[in-house]
């Protein structure tokens, strides 16, 4: 005999789980035609064809371990899903729908499927597209670890339920890591672009205005000096001989430990650098020839190690410990010149007084680090990557950029019209920036391109018509209105971690920014179309 938990009507669906789906019905219906206008936009727009390639159908081709939708929903899933129907946040219930996008999974599925050559076909049955997806938003929605993340999706059962993880197991903090590394900056900056058209498919962005603004997303290094990015060269350096040692025993050259003497000479560069005075000038400088000679012994050491294992003298017997010993000479390799070029910039400073010395680098686990002064009286000097965010209306990110070399503010403006103009298809009527991105060439050329009003002040000599034309209405509203890019800067870097990278690497950077706009694009997608009225 059928029990009420488990009757069935004549389609063979359980009538609790069909009774959930009703009620679910109502609250989505209203925005259901969003995905359908989407995905009718993605089978023929030109752009997206990339994405279409494994919708056919998704995660079902023959032999797949990678599915790209967790098509079987267990007994547990019902009860999670009828039970956390009225708790989820206004915003989730909209961003469930738009991430359920076809376009969206493919490009993550795709990323999955080709982590290495068999992936697709090989090993483990492993967590769907949508899944992982997921996941990582919201990590980045609530700035979290993959550590915290992992434990609050556990115990939680709406991030459950919003992650589509359901009654299954959680996977642990080192699998989603990889998942993260393997998805890529080009496939985040895929589901961003994606992302813009369901906005505009929604009405939640037109494309009549635009503003555009830059600032700093800091490394996740220690504050740089000379003394200690020797320190840490020689730190490094050592560990890795120490290791090689280990593997291959007392054969050729010997280690010789400098890093206690190198610490104190770290020390007494700290107490030294205290003092204006000349003794203590003098006490700096003969503190530092001794560090730059130790650092240099050091550095000596590491090359003649590298190459004893590249001739054999430094080798293994069994293939995975010479495995690994390939594995120290390359951190070797890789290490020792960045530790030549802290000597080469510390001498430049220290003796000849030169503090712009060419290829100068902050960091030696993150070189690519970039000193930057924007003239702020709280951070004067900050240490990472320029970034571009470029906003339509209602607080949506249509474009973001990381800068591999901190550009001129002023060559920013024509580009940023021209993804615009790209991205919505239509030039904006409006363009608001900072007055670090005037200049009346940028004014001219923005008009020609039909820009009405180009609401960007000159902080220059302004001669009468120009004071005039900067008090108009119009132009006092739309610096009102470019504010909101200081406040959509702050809320991406309180909320979602966009003050600092917490990845390694360029790519890390990329991944982390693109993350970080995608998440605060899906929130404020969700309560724009949440404002719309009803139809």
């Amino acid at each position: 005999m059928a029990t009420a938990l488990g009757a069935e009507d004549c389609t063979g669906a359980p009538t609790w789980i069909q009774s959930a789906s009703k009620e679910s019905q109502s609250d989505a219906q209203r925005i259901n035609r969003i995905i359908d206008f989407a995905r009718r936009d993605a089978a023929t727009s030109d752009n997206l064809s990339v994405w279409s390639t494994s919708l056919t159908p998704l995660g079902l081709a023959g032999g797949s371990v990678i599915e790209a939708r967790r098509l079987q929903r267990s007994f547990g899933d019902g009860l999670i899903a009828a039970e956390i129907k009225d708790l989820r946040e206004s915003w989730m219930q909209h961003a469930d729908v738009v991430l359920q996008d076809d376009a969206i999974i493919s490009a993550v599925h795709q990323a999955l499927a080709h982590r290495h050559p068999n992936s697709r076909s090989h090993g483990r049955p492993g967590f769907p597209a949508e899944v992982v997806l997921r996941l990582l938003i919201l990590k980045h929605v609530r700035n979290w670890s993959y550590a915290v993340l992992e434990r609050e999706v556990r115990a939680n059962l709406v991030y459950r339920d919003f992650t589509r993880v359901g009654a299954d197991k959680m996977p642990d903090a080192k699998t989603m890591g990889r998942w993260g590394i393997a998805l890529g900056p080009a496939v985040i900056k895929q589901v961003h672009d994606r992302l813009v058209q369901i906005a505009q498919a929604s009405k939640v962005v037109q494309g009549r205005k635009m503003r555009v603004d830059t600032t700093v997303v800091e490394s996740n290094i220690h504050y740089p000096t000379d003394s200690s990015l020797l320190g840490d060269g020689v730190r490094v350096l050592t560990r890795s001989m120490h290791k090689i040692t280990a593997l291959t025993g007392a054969v050729g050259a010997k280690l010789r430990d400098r890093s206690r003497s190198v610490k104190w000479r770290v020390l007494e560069i700290a107490r030294a650098a205290r003092g204006k005075a000349a003794p203590s000038r003098d006490r700096l400088k003969a503190a530092y020839g001794s560090l730059l000679q130790a650092t240099s012994r050091v550095v000596g050491q590491a090359k003649r190690f590298s190459r004893e294992i590249g001739d054999g003298v430094k080798r293994c017997a069994e293939i995975v410990k010479q495995t690994a010993l390939e594995g120290h000479r390359q951190v070797l390799d890789v290490m020792v010149p960045r530790v030549q070029q802290v000597m080469r910039q510390a001498k430049a400073r220290i003796f000849r007084g030169d503090t712009r010395s060419e290829g100068k680098i902050v960091s030696l686990f993150e070189p690519s680090t970039e000193v930057i002064r924007k003239g702020k009286a709280a951070t004067p000097t900050e240490f990472g990557k320029l970034v571009k965010l470029q906003e339509a209306e209602n607080q949506i990110v249509i474009d973001y950029e990381v800068y591999a070399r901190r550009p001129n503010d002023s060559d920013l403006l024509m580009p940023a019209i021209e993804v615009h103009a790209a991205k919505l298809g239509r030039v904006p009527r409006l363009v608001a920036a900072d007055a670090g991105v005037y200049s009346g060439k940028n004014e001219a050329a923005a008009k020609a391109k039909g820009v009405k009003r180009v609401c960007i002040p000159n902080r220059g000599s302004k001669s009468a018509a120009r004071k005039r034309e900067q008090k108009k209405r119009w132009f006092r509203n739309g610096q009102r209105w470019r504010t909101g890019c200081e406040g959509r800067i702050s809320v991406s870097k309180r909320r979602h971690g966009l003050q600092r990278c917490r990845y390694r690497g360029d790519d890390g950077m990329k991944r982390w920014v693109g993350l970080g706009v995608i998440a605060d694009n899906l929130i404020n997608i969700g309560r724009a179309i949440a404002a719309q009225p009803a139809t």
